[in-house]
């Protein structure tokens, strides 16, 4: 596991090349980010995407409709091999897969909150700061066949129906590259 943690601390440390760091304010909506860096036979990918593009909202859930919506949605997002399918002959298992909304406990803490006349502003100026939540995903792949890492398929796209467009930076050790995979053309070609 030594090697996972330099791999997702080399994802994280990765300089912006395809665009400006992106903040958690700073989104833009429709576009998610994938990280990936490849050591070996470990791929460790990170993701992020607006919390519009998941589930067609960003204000902080409360309902037990959106609430069940960003479960059912951290449940795909935990399924990386189904959302970035990479090709059968690189043989790729899953070995961790964590996703959450950022700050989804604070919107949870807040939905139990009682309400008065001063507590319902502080919900709408809560609701403000909510205003641009994303999800995050961090995966640890192992893959037996790493020279077969020569494509990725976007059924991302299916499973998210808001989202246009994921902008993606690939560290391995020839280099980094940065790609934009689009609804339209869902396929990546790693072939150089």
């Amino acid at each position: 596991m030594k090697i996972a943690f330099s791999l997702i601390a080399l994802v994280a440390a990765m300089p912006a090349t395809a665009e400006e760091s992106r903040q958690l304010d700073a989104h833009e909506h429709g576009v998610g980010t994938l990280n990936i860096a490849i050591e070996g036979t470990n791929v460790a990918m990170e993701f992020h995407a607006p919390g519009a593009d998941i589930v067609g909202f960003e204000y902080a859930a409360e309902s037990d409709t959106d609430l069940a919506a960003i479960d059912a949605a951290v449940a795909i997002l935990g399924a990386p091999l189904e959302l970035f399918v990479l090709p059968d002959a690189a043989s790729c298992s899953v070995v961790d897969a964590q996703a959450e909304l950022e700050g989804e406990d604070e919107h949870d803490d807040h939905a139990e909150d009682d309400h008065n006349d001063a507590g319902d502003e502080d919900h709408e100026d809560h609701a403000d700061e909510a205003g641009h939540t994303e999800f995050h995903a961090e995966y640890i792949l192992t893959c037996d066949s790493p020279d077969a890492l020569t494509g990725i398929t976007f059924a991302y796209f299916e499973a998210f129906p808001n989202a246009q467009e994921v902008e993606v930076q690939i560290i391995t050790a020839t280099g980094a590259q940065a790609f934009e995979v689009e609804r339209d053309a869902p396929v990546l070609n790693l072939e150089r």
